[in-house]
């Protein structure tokens, strides 16, 4: 599976007065990229609105390291970093490559699933998990931490 999940021009609307990529569209960027992963998955927004469960961020960093500018493509990646087994916590790397293939940022982003009826943190299905786990790119150095014992 490739890890490029998103690839995208940059729109007015995305830039800021300095007339570059405002902050905030690089979160988008990299929300959007891990909303296209899941779905090669399978784990659509309808069928997480049937299973009840959702994806939270517990954190977010963006790193910048180069500008990109009003009309630019950029490509998202998006791997797996950390995970515990039963899929219930989850670490990604990303990172947003403008249009000449130079990386203009990283974002790491740790989260977890939530029971939208509970609202309470969940592990995903197990048939989910298992594609999550077994079909995910996986970034450099990635762990599989163990469930904790209660």
């Amino acid at each position: 599976m490739d890890t490029v999940f998103l690839k995208s021009k940059v729109l007015w609307a995305q830039i800021d007065a300095n007339m570059h990529l405002r902050h905030s569209a690089y979160a988008d960027f990299a929300a959007q990229a891990r909303v296209e992963m899941l779905e090669t998955l399978g784990m659509t927004a309808k069928e997480m609105q049937q299973q009840m469960i959702g994806p939270i961020l517990f954190r977010e960093e963006t790193i910048y390291y180069k500008e990109i500018k009003l009309g630019d493509y950029v490509n998202v990646t998006c791997a797996l970093l950390k995970c515990r087994a039963d899929g219930s916590r989850w670490s990604f790397v990303q990172e947003i490559y403008n249009q000449n293939e130079v990386l203009a940022a990283k974002v790491n982003t740790d989260g977890a699933w939530i029971d939208m009826q509970a609202r309470k943190l969940t592990a995903p299905p197990a048939t989910f998990n298992k594609k999550f786990l077994e079909e995910l790119p996986k970034a450099e150095g990635f762990v599989l931490e163990p469930v904790p014992v209660k």
